[in-house]
């Protein structure tokens, strides 16, 4: 699974509070204060993503995919470095946009665009709870699996989201599952592999 976001995070905070003493060093005392806020910030999500505590309600994402005026406030460098890095990897990396496991059941990385859901409208299960709801799928079926990237959900979780999936499916709705990046991540496998056979 490789790093894992408690890592790269966790890593991230160490980088920024190397950052801030180098600055502090210099006499830029002012400027060190972003540097830290930042780097207290990446330390809580490091420690609330690991899989020991496992805490994804920490950034209050709220089941109809939208974040609260204080997350925005209190986790902003987080939210918006996730979402750059959301973009950025996307360019780099050469991966399919979307892949179909069965019959009308999708799995694929956050739709910043249109062009990037599969065809028919899809219900989606959005196993993110990082990255907020699209505005690409703001008329889509929703429901918000809020799950740590490259964590898998819970295995109530995963049983609702299959059994929605399910409902979707029998009104011949096309269903896209997504995490963040694509569909190489744990929680997509786990749920969709649990899917198969009641939706199949």
């Amino acid at each position: 699974m490789g790093w894992g976001i408690s890592r790269l995070i966790g890593l991230k905070a160490a980088v920024l509070l190397a950052a801030a003493y180098f600055v502090h060093g210099l006499g830029m005392k002012v400027l060190s204060l972003p540097l830290i806020y930042t780097c207290l910030i990446a330390v809580l999500i490091s420690i609330a993503s690991h899989p020991s505590v496992d805490l994804p309600l920490l950034l209050g994402k709220a089941s109809n995919g939208s974040f609260p005026l204080w997350s925005w406030v209190m986790f902003s460098p987080f939210l918006f470095f996730i979402h750059l890095f959301v973009l950025l990897r996307r360019f780099v990396k050469n991966e399919p946009l979307y892949t179909e496991i069965a019959d009308g059941v999708y799995v694929g990385g956050w739709p910043s665009s249109v062009e990037r859901l599969p065809p028919g409208e899809p219900a989606v299960i959005d196993c993110t709870c990082e990255l907020p709801r699209s505005s690409t799928i703001s008329e889509n079926s929703y429901l918000c699996v809020a799950t740590w990237d490259t964590r898998a959900p819970q295995p109530p979780q995963i049983e609702s989201a299959v059994r929605w999936a399910v409902r979707k499916r029998s009104q011949n709705k096309p269903v896209y599952v997504h995490c963040a990046y694509g569909p190489w991540q744990k929680c997509l496998r786990d749920v969709c592999t649990s899917s198969r056979t009641g939706i199949s």
